[in-house]
């Protein structure tokens, strides 16, 4: 059952959305746990320095060095000569940012409202919206035991709560022991916790304490006006979040994937054989939901949980709306692929979800026992199957373009982008166009009987043509309106992770500026069709300006 449908049931059974639950986990030596995790040499007490302020500080310490004394922002000579058999190393905090936002989105397996908490830095505390989902755990007690048992089995000093606002459960995890605190005993619980429970800085929570207010309790009954004016708008806000008097919202690292199917394993699983069938299984479920709802999807997310809390991610795309459980299974399939050396299941995977996004209606279709099967849905799934294998950039389609210019009125786009034409760029009248279309026209001369006649002879790379058939002109003006616009062959798009980007050439500017183009549809002795044009209008006395632009089959 999944988040949605938990909340569903719950506002059946209530008549109302259940009020919000919030789950947060404070993990006060994070950066010093994961290193030493990592590697086994870093011996306790552990203490990660970086310069501030000109000075070496602590940035980050572990249990022992907390015991031993020390403390985050002190110096690091003092720290050596307080500790001397202290390990130090310098703190690398881009590293421990992506690591913490990983080991944040492993959490999804939880509840899939995961956020970072960033106020004092980004790592260490995490919040998670359990609305609706701790009863697949056992209850609300049950989910925290087990999540802080899973963090302290990994080696993680941990503690969390769980509570009605996000504020509160940050303050407990913070300040109180790891309890569940419901509604009706919020209130006195916050009011006996320290004001710097209310993620205050430095500064504010030091002019509260030299006022005496060094609980929460006493704060919350002094005059706002003053505080306000002392203090600013900011600590009142924090203390009516935390009370929930303002609602408090939080920034999921992953979207909410509304529609999903998931399987946990007792026994974790490695193989990447095995995962391909868990998603298959996973499809099936998947199919019968969006079926039953008349929904089909174009983006496939597969999310492997790994019990070292990593989390691997596998995407796919549709060019059409889907909900095809086999075509599904292939495009991961063919996904897998292009993964070579880069899968590691690390220790296993003890769960896999597989979601879908851009979604919209997809009416069933009934099929005869002689009707024929849609070629193009066939052609959309290879090129479903070849992009998942080679990359969205390798496989790409022509897109019609509202323009009257040859060179621009088609483009290059990947297979996957929806095939919706620009208005007006479809329903062109049939023009003669060749089958091949030079980037940039090349320069040819033409012999003419007469200055206004069709071509006889066209020199073309140094070799000559002797034209036996002519046949226009078609006359085409410059488009004033794309003036220093540059030719573009292939969409611009982001290239996947470990793709290349495409090639674009550096073509020129349009100008609008340009003269008319007069084109001709030529044919040699030996039956080769070219589209050649004269550029701008004939003047007596002055040669011509002869191009060629593409060539027909």
């Amino acid at each position: 059952m999944d988040f949605q449908q938990s909340l569903l049931n719950v506002a059946l059974k209530t008549g109302s959305l259940p009020a919000r639950r919030y789950l947060a986990l404070f993990l006060p030596f994070w950066p010093t746990d994961y290193l030493k995790r990592g590697d086994g040499s870093l011996k306790a007490p552990l203490a990660l320095y970086e310069r501030i302020k000109g000075g070496l500080r602590l940035a980050a310490i572990d249990g022992e060095a907390a015991r031993s004394g020390l403390s985050v922002g002190q110096n690091l000579a003092d720290a050596r000569a307080m500790v001397p058999g202290l390990t130090v190393q310098e703190l690398n905090r881009p590293l421990l940012e992506a690591a913490f936002a990983d080991f944040a989105d492993w959490h999804s397996n939880a509840s899939p409202l995961v956020a970072v908490m960033k106020e004092s830095a980004g790592y260490g505390d995490l919040v998670l919206d359990i609305t609706g989902v701790a009863h697949l755990f056992g209850g609300e007690r049950a989910m925290l035991a087990m999540v802080l048992t899973r963090l302290r089995e990994l080696g993680y000093t941990v503690s969390g709560a769980i509570a009605p606002t996000i504020g509160a459960a940050w303050a407990i995890s913070h300040f109180a022991r790891s309890q569940v605190v419901e509604t009706g005993d919020l209130e006195p619980v916050l009011d006996a916790l320290p004001v710097a429970a209310l993620r205050l800085d430095q500064a504010q929570i030091a002019g509260l304490t030299q006022m005496g207010l060094k609980t929460i309790g006493p704060l919350r009954g002094r005059e706002r006006k003053p505080l306000q004016a002392r203090f600013g708008i900011s600590l009142l806000t924090r203390l009516d979040q935390a009370y929930g008097m303002i609602e408090e919202r939080m920034t999921p690292r992953l979207p909410l994937a509304e529609r999903y199917a998931e399987r946990r394993f007792a026994d974790p699983i490695g193989l990447m054989d095995d995962v391909l069938m868990t998603a298959h299984d996973l499809a099936i479920q998947l199919a019968i939901r969006l079926e039953t709802e008349g929904l089909g999807g174009q983006a496939f997310h597969l999310f492997l949980y790994r019990v070292d809390h990593q989390v691997m991610t596998l995407s796919v795309n549709s060019a059409r709306l889907s909900r095809d459980p086999e075509h599904i299974t292939k495009l991961f399939t063919h996904r897998s692929e292009r993964l070579e050396g880069a899968y590691d299941a690390g220790f296993g995977i003890d769960m896999i979800r597989l979601a879908v996004s851009s979604v919209a209606g997809l009416d069933a279709a009934q099929l005869g026992a002689f009707s024929h099967q849609d070629v193009a849905e066939d052609l959309d799934q290879l090129n479903d199957r070849m992009s998942s294998r080679l990359g969205s950039l390798a496989v790409l389609r022509t897109q019609l373009v509202a323009s009257h210019i040859p060179e621009r009125a088609a483009r290059l786009v990947p297979a996957l982008v929806a095939n919706n034409d620009p208005a007006g760029a479809g329903t062109r009248p049939a023009l003669v166009r060749p089958l091949r279309l030079l980037p940039v026209p090349e320069p040819v001369a033409i012999n003419a009987e007469v200055p206004h006649g069709l071509p006889a002879s066209m020199t073309w790379r140094r070799e000559s043509y002797k034209i036996e058939r002519a046949s226009g002109p078609e006359r085409l003006g410059a488009e004033w309106w794309r003036s220093g616009q540059r030719l573009q062959l292939v969409l611009a798009t982001r290239p996947e992770k470990g793709e290349q980007p495409p090639y674009i050439p550096d073509l020129p500017l349009h100008d609008p500026d340009a003269a008319t183009r007069d084109y001709y549809v030529v044919e040699d002795e030996t039956g080769r069709r070219f589209w050649i044009y004269r550029q701008g209008f004939h003047q007596p006395g002055e040669p011509a300006v002869w191009y060629l632009h593409g060539f027909f089959a």
